[in-house]
């Protein structure tokens, strides 16, 4: 197997240092610099980071709706809910949603996400959402 990332920085000598020192100062700003702990490699750690976020609304055969709050774990720099998370939380209640209808021992693909996505919500209000299976009710 190959490795795909390298493990060092090269810095092309082609670029002026100012712009690179630019780049490097907005990175640590944002707090890309910061190290990620080691279990953020795991199988499906960010589920671990979404878990307790959700509130179940309404749960039925086909359908489930969620409460979720905006909590800074899952906010961006604009003091909003991350667009990443937005998609991982729609993920996990597509999944789960799916799961009203498919047993658990069946695994499940999610082959298609549909989200649209208007503004974000802002940190430390609550928003409500559902999901809706459109696999066969078997």
């Amino acid at each position: 197997m190959t490795e795909t990332s390298s493990s060092s920085t090269s810095i092309s000598k082609d670029l002026p240092s100012e712009h690179v020192l630019a780049v490097k100062r907005f990175f640590e700003s944002v707090g890309i610099h910061a190290s990620l702990p080691q279990n953020s490699t795991s199988k499906d750690f960010y589920s671990d980071l979404f878990r307790d976020l959700f509130k179940a609304g309404h749960v039925q055969r086909g359908h489930v709706s969620c409460i979720v709050p905006v909590l800074p774990v899952v906010g961006n720099y604009y003091n909003g809910l991350h667009g990443g998370a937005v998609g991982a939380i729609a993920e996990r209640a597509s999944i789960a949603c799916a799961r009203t209808v498919v047993a658990d021992d069946k695994k499940l693909f999610l082959g298609e996400l549909s989200i649209s996505y208007l503004s974000a919500a802002k940190l430390n209000v609550s928003f409500s959402f559902g999901a809706i299976s459109c696999l066969p009710h078997l």
